[in-house]
This record gives C-alpha cells, structure tokens and sequence, in this order.
C-alpha cells in the first residue's frame, strides 16, 4: 500500500499529560498545524485509568478529560489509534493509521511516548507463568476502564512493591472487591502502604499451573512462606518507552535510560525534543505536564528560527544518586532545575558537583531523600561550569 505524504508544523507523539500540555500550549499559541499521534483508543494516558485523586485536585480520569479538552479548543489535532512506528527521515514520521500507512514531516517533533512497567519476564521471577499475574497498568484499565470485578480478576491477591504504586493497587483491588493477603515490599522501609505489609521481603517464585495459586516469599529474617493467592499485582519499576527515540538516532542517558536532554528540553538532533516520563520513568502526571509547557515554549523559539545549540556538557550521577534529569547543561543558557532521584533513603545527604576535579558547589541538602521521589535541585552552580571542559559530576554522600 502506498503511504501516504504530509506536512505540519509540529508532530507530537504521545497524548499523555506531557503531549497534551505541550500541544495545547503550541495551538493556542500559533504554532501552525500541531499534531498529537497516540496509539491507545483515547487520549489522556496513564492518568485516564487512576481514579485516585492528587492531579492537580482532580482524579486522573478528569484531569485527562481536562487536558483533552484544552488542546482540542486550542486547536490541536488529536489522532487516537494511530502510532509512530519508524523514520522516514529527520523530521519524517512513519504512521500507521486505520486508513493506511502516512509519512509525516515536521519543522519539529517531540516525543512525548511515556513510560512502561517493566513485565515480570524481564524481573527474573521464576515460575511458570501461571494466568493471574498483573501489572499495575492491566490492573487499573481492567478495573477502571472496563469495570472488571472480583469473579473476572482474582479471589485473594498479593501486591508486590515499596512504592506508593503498590498503595495504590491495593485500593484498586478493593474497589474491585478482590481481598489483599499482604503486600511484599522489598525495602525494609518506605511510604504506608495498606497492611498487612511484608517488609524487606523478597519474591522468590510464582507457584500454580494454569492458575496462579502462590507466591512463594522470603522474609527479612531469611525464613520462606507460601503466600496463597491466585493474583499477584507487580508494581513500579518503570521504563522509558524509548524505542522511538533510539530509532531516530536520539541519544539516551545511561543512568535514565531516557532520551539525553538540555534544560530546554533539547535532544541531540536538530528539531526533536523529548518530554514527560519518556525521560527518566515515572514521576506524577503534573510533573509531566510542567515539562509539556515547558517544552513548548522552546519548539515556538525553535520555530521562529532560533539556532540549535551544540550538545553541551554531560551531567553524570554517582555515588547514591541514582539518575538525573536533565542529563546536559548549556553553560551559556540560563541555569536548569534539575530532577534528583536517590538509590536509597538518605537524611540530610551532602550534594557535590565536581567538573574535572574541581569543586563547583557542595550543599547539605536539609531534607530527607526517598528512593521513590524526586529532588527538586536548581542548578545554581551552572555558571561556574566550563564549557570547554569534560563532564559534570553530581554526587550524593552521607558525610561531606
């Protein structure tokens, strides 16, 4: 089948809170023609299926009705069912629509494709792979999309995880009236979580032909026990959905496994920027959709012809932290507010920036650090950086 050719202004994959944010702020700004490709049925993403509250005082479904609609009376064209599926060229989109194959070509793309779970193959959990084993994602759109209860999910469910995710699938599954026989949570500390709570535990197999029927758990005190179950809900660790990005030559942050990006939201290739969870994993829906606007505004300077800067300094995460977003700093531009996310719980870490061994700043951070939540750090030492010079180091330690 011959695919068929077009052009607009602005490209934006993905129509979570980041594509949505960044395409309503482009139309109503005059951007051109501004396109929003998602793939699900409807647009909104992940927020569309979380009935919690804590999106800007919403709940997820209307905070993604909101944001839908704020792009579409901006003027945004939004296409749902429609994937990205390669490239044709550098700013060359190949589509997969209902009535064909396209090419899309664009003054400028951004991706905005999110985050996924990682599945419970890539976990290493041996077992057979029983029916009855989930991610949070399966779990929230079979209870909150398609109203799924008890009889069709599970009798009696295990939630694995620390972070508040597995809190919230423990609601999810009440609401859908399925009982709770423990969540193992493999970090002796961490956020409530809904009891009974196994601390420290660890999953060592998934029991069951067919059906699931039982977790098999070490404790913290190295003793093992058969949990009885025919659900078990895997929660959090999540992943950039990067695939796009990789194919179309966009570096990637090692720690983030995310596209590497300046404080403007700025890949390595001309014209196509990266924003929202795609960038490091997950962080809140209002997080990504800060990043939208934000990204926005640098595609309309783009636009109006501003030159595409060289890739500027790396900046690397050691010691306790665990990744960094974003990833280069542009000496010459204004100072970024970085995303810092720890290995581990640390109370009042020392920060320390180093490039080549020289110290550009050191800072006691007056707050207790959590695996599962970022930092939110100015970059106030960014002009000292040496644009001349290697890359920048970031460090967090419990002593100076």
């Amino acid at each position: 089948m011959t695919s068929v050719n077009r052009s607009v202004d602005v490209l934006i994959v993905g129509a979570g809170p980041a594509g949505l944010a960044a395409a309503a702020r482009l139309a109503a700004a005059g951007a051109g023609r501004v396109e929003v490709l998602e793939r699900e049925r409807a647009a909104g993403g992940v927020p569309r299926h979380c009935a919690r509250g804590g999106f800007d005082g919403l709940t997820g479904p209307a905070f993604s009705r909101r944001a839908v609609r704020a792009a579409e009376r901006a003027g945004a064209v939004l296409r749902t069912g429609v994937g990205a599926t390669g490239w044709a060229g550098p700013l060359t989109l190949e589509v997969t629509a209902p009535t064909g194959p396209e090419e899309v070509t664009a003054r400028a793309v951004v991706l905005a494709t999110g985050a996924r779970e990682r599945p419970r193959s890539a976990r290493l959990v041996p077992g057979s792979r029983p029916a009855g084993v989930l991610s949070t994602g399966e779990l929230q759109q079979s209870v909150e999309l398609f109203g799924l209860r008890r009889e069709r999910i599970g009798r009696r469910a295990v939630v694995v995880g620390s972070d508040p995710i597995a809190r919230h699938a423990v609601r999810t599954l009440r609401r859908a009236r399925v009982p709770v026989a423990a969540v193992v949570a493999d970090r002796p500390y961490g956020p409530w979580l809904p009891g009974p709570v196994l601390r420290g535990a660890t999953v060592l197999e998934l029991v069951g032909r067919g059906r699931l029927s039982g977790v098999l758990v070490r404790g913290a005190d190295g003793r093992t026990a058969l949990l009885r179950c025919d659900t078990v809900v895997f929660t959090g660790d999540w992943l950039p959905d990067h695939e796009l990005a990789r194919a179309g030559g966009v570096s990637l942050d090692p720690a983030t496994r995310g596209p590497s990006v300046d404080g403007a939201l700025r890949t390595a290739v001309p014209g196509v920027f990266a924003a929202g969870n795609l960038l490091r994993g997950v962080e809140p829906g209002t997080v990504a959709a800060a990043e939208g606007r934000a990204v926005a505004d640098a595609v309309l300077a783009h636009l109006a012809g501003a030159p595409w800067p060289q890739p500027g300094l790396a900046l690397r995460p050691e010691g306790a932290l665990r990744w960094l977003t974003p990833s280069r700093l542009r000496p010459a531009a204004p100072a970024p507010t970085l995303l810092l996310r720890p290995e581990a719980r640390l109370a009042q870490p020392v920060l320390t920036v180093r490039q080549d061994g020289r110290l550009l700043h050191e800072r006691r951070l007056p707050a207790l650090l959590e695996p599962h939540r970022s930092l939110r750090h100015p970059a106030v030492w960014a002009p000292d950086a040496d644009r001349a010079g290697g890359p920048v180091t970031l460090t967090l330690t419990l002593t100076p």
